[in-house]
């Protein structure tokens, strides 16, 4: 591990590196798993985040970030990866495999060999998580403080009983740092597109199904965005608040010829999921 390590060092603590700029005003740093050819580092990018290293196993992907990231490092298989030696980032992001998850698969689900991943994304944001507290920092200064999903629509049906699979992917991330936290099924029986999760003043959680057709893309392909926060209050407006989001809006209606012309119809209307039995605040 030591490679990767030594060539993040630079990286490695920017309130060293700029020590008379107040943290508030320091870039925001980004770990990408499940990397592929980076798309979750372009949008780091246009938001102004810096995307330190990221995780990938296919040597095709690997060499079109290497392209076009160069200052981005490359980490590994994700299965191998040790949390507490990874170069510290404020947000952990990554697109575990689908095919377990997705209506047109086998629908193994999480219980899958791909799926499955997603319980390593968890593992590393807890054994990040756990070097930064042993390195002195607490509270909302812990990293990553950011944590996000993105799979297909077909995780809000998958498992048994059906949907179950989705409940886990919650329950797991609110895990990260609430500890063991249940997080029950919804009274409709059936997830719905958009909702939150709100833990006191120290943890939220939103997801959001968002298709691309709406976002100057000519394709319909949908896909659920989750957004943690593990320290504070900011997921739901992060996710639902759509100013300051880079949109192609004109390109957006000429596709959708007479269909909802608001970004907001790609995602549905917000759930109110059945609160849990020890807790009111879960939406």
């Amino acid at each position: 591990m030591t490679g990767y390590v030594d060539k993040c060092r630079w990286f490695d603590c920017l309130d060293e590196r700029f020590p008379d700029i107040p943290m508030l005003y320091q870039p925001l740093t980004m770990g990408s798993l499940f990397d592929g050819i980076g798309g979750f580092p372009l949008a780091a990018c246009h938001a102004g985040v810096i995307p330190l290293w990221g995780s990938e196993i296919e040597q095709f992907p690997i060499d079109v970030t290497k392209r076009r990231f160069q200052f981005m490092v490359h980490v590994g298989d994700i299965t191998k990866l040790d949390g507490a030696k990874l170069p510290p980032v404020d947000i952990l992001c990554g697109g575990s495999p689908c095919q377990d998850l997705s209506v047109a698969g086998a629908r193994a689900g999480l219980a899958g060999e791909r799926s499955g991943l997603f319980m390593e994304q968890v593992r590393l944001a807890k054994e990040m998580r756990y070097a930064d507290i042993l390195r002195g920092r607490s509270g909302v200064h812990i990293r990553p403080r950011y944590f996000i999903w993105e799979n297909v629509p077909g995780a809000f049906s998958s498992g048994s009983p059906k949907g179950e699979d989705f409940r886990i992917v919650l329950e797991e991330v609110v895990r990260i740092s609430c500890g063991p936290v249940h997080v029950p099924r919804p009274y409709a029986g059936k997830w719905q597109p958009a909702g939150r999760i709100l833990l006191g003043d120290s943890f939220s959680l939103a997801w959001r199904c968002l298709d691309a057709q709406y976002w100057g893309v000519a394709q319909r392909r949908k896909r659920i965005f989750l957004m943690a926060d593990l320290g504070g209050t900011t997921a739901p407006e992060i996710l639902f608040d759509g100013k300051g989001l880079f949109r192609n809006l004109e390109a957006s209606r000429r596709t959708r010829e007479g269909t909802s012309a608001t970004t907001e119809g790609s995602s549905g209307s917000a759930s109110w999921i059945a609160p849990a039995a020890d807790s009111n605040n879960i939406e």
